[in-house]
């Protein structure tokens, strides 16, 4: 056989992975002691038959988004992402609390957090629109579709051409219905990767990489929505609040929790209404959610 080939990780198969390489499907299993490999990564890996394969190397990744696994560890959802879509709704209420932590996730991860409103066909509160104003100003993107209506949909084709993109967001907001929406034809290409490694259909339930009509790549992970506060600490959840940053320096303290702290600049803020009583609320119980051992 010739070299080794560089490929694309598209989908866990069973204890495979299908790699895709000039425009090939190859199922892989992954040489002994090599770190998880996720699905968005570039790896090396030789072939050993025609469609059957062993990876080798996962190459440098810009950026991997985490879920909490067994044992306090970590486990590697999906890599090289450029954008996480938070999806949500009006109607299941919304999880501002969720948001935030995704938010958070994402400031620490190199990854860019854009807000999905989906449903907009619906009536939607004051305190909703309020929430979102407040998003914005902080300069958070934020698109307003309607999977069911068909509205919005081609703006945020637009925003997806071109980079690698994942849907997360609470139970029952249409991410699927959105994912279906840009991707018609996502039952066919599922059954082709089944098809070309020789697997059932019912192995492609862990994340897929599919790429969308109109350009760029969108990761479809059904466990996606428990990526947690996996792989933070105390201090990265506070940077993680965008609003929070200026202020993080200004604390009396270089260990400043932004709880009762003397001296927080963080809690000042807040009080004196320069942030959003809100988020910082939900900064604390975000913080008291963590770990033990990481709040110190």
């Amino acid at each position: 056989m010739s070299g080794p080939l560089q490929g694309l990780v598209i989908s866990h198969l069973g204890k495979g992975l299908a790699v895709e390489n000039d425009g090939r499907i190859f199922l892989c299993q992954t040489r002994r002691k090599l770190d998880t490999v996720a699905v968005g990564d570039r790896v090396r890996f030789t072939q050993a038959t025609a469609d059957l394969g062993r990876i080798e190397e996962i190459l440098p990744r810009r950026s991997l988004l985490m879920r909490p696994s067994r044992n306090g560890q970590t486990r590697p959802v999906a890599a090289n992402i450029d954008n996480v879509y938070v999806v949500f709704a009006s109607e299941p209420p919304c999880d501002f609390l969720l948001i935030d932590q995704y938010l958070a996730i994402c400031e620490n991860r190199n990854i860019d957090a854009v807000l999905v409103f989906n449903k907009i066909d619906l009536d939607r509160s004051a305190a909703l629109e309020q929430e979102l104003a407040y998003y914005q100003r902080l300069g958070y993107r934020l698109h307003r579709v309607s999977a069911k209506q068909n509205i919005g949909i081609d703006e945020l084709k637009q925003a997806l051409s071109g980079h690698v993109s994942i849907f997360t967001g609470q139970s029952g907001v249409g991410k699927s219905s959105l994912t279906n929406t840009l991707i018609p034809d996502k039952e066919l290409k599922i059954n082709a990767i089944s098809a070309t490694t020789k697997h059932g259909r019912h192995t492609t339930t862990a994340a897929t990489l599919y790429h969308l009509p109109d350009g760029g790549d969108l990761i479809d992970s059904p466990g996606v929505a428990i990526f947690g506060l996996a792989g933070l600490s105390e201090p990265q959840l506070a940077w993680g609040y965008r609003e929070f940053q200026p202020l993080l320096d200004q604390c009396q303290f270089h260990n400043c929790r932004h709880v009762n702290d003397k001296g927080c600049a963080v809690r000042r803020a807040a009080e004196n209404g320069d942030i959003a009583m809100s988020r910082y609320r939900r900064f604390l119980k975000l913080r008291e959610k963590m770990p033990t051992e990481r709040n110190g």
